[in-house]
């Protein structure tokens, strides 16, 4: 088994920026077809020029679903198919004690982070994989497995997330296996305000590894479980979190 993709197409969703440009690009190194989906064409196309070997894009709402069956059906006329399945776009428009959340940003954080991901995957097994198998992979977050004072709505769609690729990984087996990967704080600009400063020195003291997470370290397992090393696992939400979780 190699860490290769050669002769595979993969569908990014958030891949303009941070961990979905970071898996791309190195999906794309490791010999697959690549395509990246965001909300603006210019960032798009600035970040398909970065990520290179012919990234293609697709500029529109994550919750669209015209804009996903033209995304999906382009990834299968251009690139051949859609192997691997990223949903990594995420928002998180509301931050405090989860039962003060007003109705409308709640809904936005289930339709982005919960409604989307589950759309784009019974589209790309409709349109494919169900007849040619597949990976799909979920960007969830450690904070799913977790409370926070803070982030509770946010960590209530990932946990859900968590869920939906169990549930998933059972209907669509044994031809396309599902996974999520869990981060911990990661150096993004999505999550800017929870490192920039001290702040992020004080979470990575408590981190057992002592340093907050690079979008490399996600891309590197986004790879390993898209890629033949990953053939036997499926269902599973790994946790990249530097320890967080067993720290004392």
């Amino acid at each position: 088994m190699e860490l290769s993709l050669n002769g595979k197409a993969a569908l990014i969703t958030g891949g303009s920026k941070g961990i979905g440009k970071s898996i791309a690009k190195t999906f794309a190194e490791a010999g697959a077809k690549v395509m990246i989906t965001s909300r603006k064409a210019d960032v798009c196309e600035e970040a398909a020029e970065e990520i290179g070997n012919g990234c293609v894009w697709e500029a529109g709402n994550v919750g669209d679903p015209e804009h996903m069956e033209a995304a999906i059906d382009r990834c299968i006329s251009d690139l051949g198919g859609v192997d691997v399945l990223v949903n990594n776009a995420a928002t998180n428009p509301y931050a405090g004690p989860m039962i003060d959340a007003d109705l409308p940003r709640w809904k936005k954080t289930i339709d982005v982070n919960m409604t989307a991901p589950f759309a784009w995957t019974q589209m790309a097994w409709q349109k494919y994989q169900q007849e040619n198998g597949g990976v799909v992979l979920n960007i969830s977050s450690v904070g799913g497995l977790q409370t926070n004072p803070m982030l509770g709505v946010y960590d209530v769609t990932k946990a859900g997330l968590i869920h939906m690729t169990k549930q998933f990984a059972a209907e669509l087996a044994p031809g396309v296996r599902v996974n999520a990967i869990c981060p911990g704080l990661i150096k993004t600009d999505f999550a800017r305000m929870l490192w920039e400063g001290d702040a992020g020195d004080m979470v990575a003291q408590q981190y057992p590894l002592k340093r907050l997470g690079e979008v490399e370290d996600i891309a590197g397992a986004a790879l390993y479980l898209a890629a033949d090393t990953g053939s036997w696992i499926t269902g599973q939400a790994i946790v990249l979190d530097g320890g967080g979780l067993i720290k004392f």
